[in-house]
């Protein structure tokens, strides 16, 4: 039939039990370091882009969105661009919530590390509570720089246990 489209090829059990796993001990080494480092320090590790970035280094692993360069570039460099923009522009919210997250695509696009949660990492310095805008520019660093290698350490285990599975496709 004309116009009709097929749905996505179905995933083996395999793969869904390994992208599982990885999400799991991802997403739980980073909330590990949250609360026995951070919590009594007021820095905050586990910040919601951080899901998305699981489902791309686990679930993804052959998409370009998901390789190294593009989980630590991407998140590291939206950080630094939604901490400046909310330096110089703090008010009102919703400029500088657009103006985050559109810079940010755009930083990413030319530096070749697109990767779709940074978009969320941009907004999150710009929209976050009190504990994420007093981290200022060590919001790059912690959580979205030492967040984001955590995830790729795991990612890098996980994803080459099985023999059909290979990640990453490419470092740089």
């Amino acid at each position: 039939m004309k116009g009709v489209t097929k749905s996505p090829p179905r995933v083996s059990i395999a793969e869904i039990l390994w992208s599982w796993i990885g999400a799991f001990l991802g997403i739980s080494l980073v909330g590990i370091v949250h609360y026995r480092f951070f919590v009594p320090s007021d820095l905050v590790m586990l910040i919601g882009s951080f899901g998305a970035s699981a489902v791309l280094v686990y679930g993804a692993i052959k998409s370009p969105l998901a390789q190294p360069r593009n989980v630590i570039g991407g998140h590291m460099i939206s950080a630094l661009i939604g901490v400046t923009t909310l330096k110089l522009i703090p008010d009102p919210m919703w400029l500088s919530s657009g103006i985050s997250v559109a810079t940010a695509i755009a930083v990413m696009h030319a530096t070749k590390t697109l990767h779709p949660p940074g978009g969320a990492t941009a907004l999150i310095a710009v929209t976050g509570g009190e504990k994420i805008k007093a981290l200022g520019f060590l919001y790059v660093f912690f959580p979205a720089g030492a967040g984001a290698m955590l995830l790729l350490a795991v990612a890098l285990i996980i994803n080459n246990i099985s023999k059909s599975r290979k990640y990453p496709e490419f470092w740089i």
